[in-house]
């Protein structure tokens, strides 16, 4: 068995390998496995956060994912999965409500699942989902304004701004890019962010859906802590750790 204690190189290695299969370590278990005090685990986790690897958090590390390129790129990724989150999100809507629906491919999915006989208002920042519900026959649609873009897929700048903090909304489904129980919702964008920021606080309940492969994960910009959102839609094939962690949060999971 290699002594990982005489060589950093190989362990910060195996350190990398368990933070992408895992998405996150903790300091106590590496130091038990790998044999090694926890100070050597931190220092470990300190040069790996400096190749840009991972974000360090209390008791240890969540792997830091990298920008997934456009909106257009991101709609070819990821449909069947997409497609059962957005089916279960389209379920929490109650009819006669107002509801927020961020940018995000999850979201577009949604707005494509929604019942024909489902009678809401649903503000959205996001043309093509404006797109898929002026088809709805029982739709409010409201599009915030502003310039669009592109590489989000809708609006975040002041104008947009200006409008959503003068609603008030049931329901706010906010996309994200990565997602722990450490470090909660984040993204790529700072003017994204903080116009999820803003829909968050104008709403009564904050719901997120995500992709297994966004959790457990952290961005460069926070959007919400975990105690700020109310139920994320995920995938059952997430670990059951990462599960757990979620729930000792406070947040309601539900799994497709």
């Amino acid at each position: 068995m290699l002594d990982y204690a005489a060589f950093p190189q190989q362990r910060q290695a195996l350190i990398r390998q368990i933070l992408q299969e895992n998405g996150r370590v903790i300091c106590s278990d590496l130091a038990l496995q790998l044999a090694v005090s926890e100070h050597t685990i931190r220092r470990d986790l300190h040069e790996l956060s400096k190749e840009g690897i991972c974000k360090k958090v209390y008791g240890g590390a969540v792997l830091q994912l990298q920008d997934e390129a456009s909106f257009t790129h991101r709609k070819e990724h990821n449909h069947a999965e997409k497609g059962l989150l957005a089916k279960r999100c389209a379920q929490l809507v109650k009819n006669g409500t107002c509801i927020f629906i961020d940018t995000g491919t999850t979201n577009l999915a949604m707005a494509s699942a929604f019942p024909e006989d489902l009678p809401i208002t649903v503000v959205t920042n996001a043309p093509d989902i404006a797109a898929v519900l002026l088809k709805h026959p029982l739709i409010e649609v409201i599009m915030l304004g502003g310039q669009i873009q592109k590489n989000i897929g809708g609006c975040v700048g002041s104008t947009a701004l200006d409008q959503i903090r003068n609603i008030i909304f049931d329901q706010a489904f906010i996309g994200g890019c990565a997602m722990s129980p450490e470090s909660g919702l984040t993204g790529f964008d700072f003017a994204d962010c903080e116009f999820k920021k803003a829909a968050i606080r104008q709403s009564n309940q904050t719901i997120v859906a995500m992709t297994a492969n966004k959790i457990p994960g952290i961005a460069r910009f926070t959007v919400a802590r975990c105690s700020e959102i109310d139920v994320l839609v995920i995938e059952e094939t997430l670990s059951r750790e990462t599960r757990s962690a979620f729930e000792a949060e406070e947040i309601t999971l539900l799994t497709v």
